[in-house]
């Protein structure tokens, strides 16, 4: 394991892997930056209501900034972020301010421009590293193919990546990008409160329908490709699958971070091991008795973790003093995710 230099006093951490629509109060923050011409672009405003949205960015088409927070809101985002921008020229600047904010769990924004969306994704990388860690959700252009939606995704390939299709569809049923598919399902991961949960089969709310019905064959194709799939049965839109745009490591073909709750779970763990240890160690001396007692609360927690089925194992959790730094303790351990259930299979054996 890679040690950064830090200085800071703290824990720090890594990983690896072999009507009128409010925020729910359950759920967490999603980060949104978008053109919008009404409100002082940068000026950050935490919207919790799509009463709010229209006072502040006023309400302007199928896409815009309001329409967006309303989807997200509607989904189980307890709030949004907003920072408005004049144009599509200030887009790194806002990502960087929703970089330097805490408690933003999901980031998303009104541009499905390629060069856009890798600076979302680089934003968010970094945002991860200085432990703020978050995903964004992205969308693919109108009328974007199934083969263009796998070399997007396979352009983005990351973890913290989540890419939506198909499109949807306006008020009149006209085809548009999947920006609003993206901003409800950001809002439905935000509302989740067991990351261990499967996204697939989630229903999303507030949406006009899509912009096409994707057969069987391209869902597989997707699903492959790294692109989180969306589908309507019966008027009702919901996910197929939530996966995420890493699907390779190296250049070579890689699954270990396609179902998106393997993300989502290492995001619950890590961070409240943080801060568990955090809040209980937060003036202690680098001793036998403190490391010790450093083992017992990692225990305790991912003990917590195990029996909410958020974990299915851990082991090797050792603590030590670091040889090159007396100030500084070490503590690894190993934990196994818990994955969501897919697919059931049926066999049957028949007598006639």
């Amino acid at each position: 394991m890679s040690i950064s230099v830090h200085q800071r006093p703290g824990v720090y951490s890594s990983y690896d892997a072999s009507a009128v629509v409010s925020g729910r109060g359950t759920g967490r923050m999603v980060g949104l930056v978008a053109v919008n011409t009404r409100a002082e672009a940068g000026d950050v405003q935490i919207i919790t209501s799509y009463d709010k949205a229209v006072i502040a960015f006023g309400s302007s088409g199928a896409e815009d900034m309001t329409e967006l927070i309303r989807l997200a809101l509607k989904n189980g985002a307890s709030g949004v972020v907003a920072v408005p921008i004049g144009d599509g020229s200030d887009y790194e600047a806002a990502f960087a301010l929703l970089a330097g904010m805490e408690n933003v769990a999901l980031v998303i924004c009104d541009s499905t421009d390629a060069a856009v969306q890798k600076a979302l994704r680089d934003s968010v990388i970094e945002a991860s590293d200085m432990r703020r860690e978050r995903l964004c959700v992205l969308a693919g252009a109108k009328d974007e193919s199934v083969d263009g939606l796998i070399a997007r995704a396979k352009e983005l390939n990351h973890e913290r990546v989540v890419l939506v299709a198909p499109g949807g569809v306006d008020g009149g049923g006209g085809t548009i990008s999947g920006l609003t598919l993206a901003a409800a399902v950001a809002g439905a991961i935000a509302g989740e409160s067991d990351p261990a949960v499967p996204l697939g089969g989630a229903e999303l709310l507030g949406l006009g329908g899509l912009s096409l019905r994707l057969e069987d064959r391209d869902i597989d194709r997707l699903i492959l490709g790294g692109v989180t799939p969306v589908e309507s049965v019966g008027g009702v839109v919901s996910v197929v699958r939530g996966v995420t745009t890493r699907t390779a490591a190296g250049g070579t073909a890689n699954a270990v971070w396609r179902d998106l709750s393997a993300i989502r779970v290492v995001d619950d763990v890590i961070p409240g091991l943080r801060e568990a240890l955090r809040g209980k160690f937060r003036r202690a001396k680098n001793t036998a008795q403190s490391r010790g007692a450093i083992r017992a609360q990692v225990v305790l927690e991912l003990e917590n973790k195990l029996a909410r089925e958020i974990i299915t194992g851990y082991e090797n959790v050792t603590v030590a003093a670091d040889e090159t730094d007396p100030t500084r303790c070490l503590v690894e351990f190993a934990f196994t995710v818990a994955h969501g259930l897919n697919q059931i299979w049926l066999t049957a054996h028949i007598t006639v």
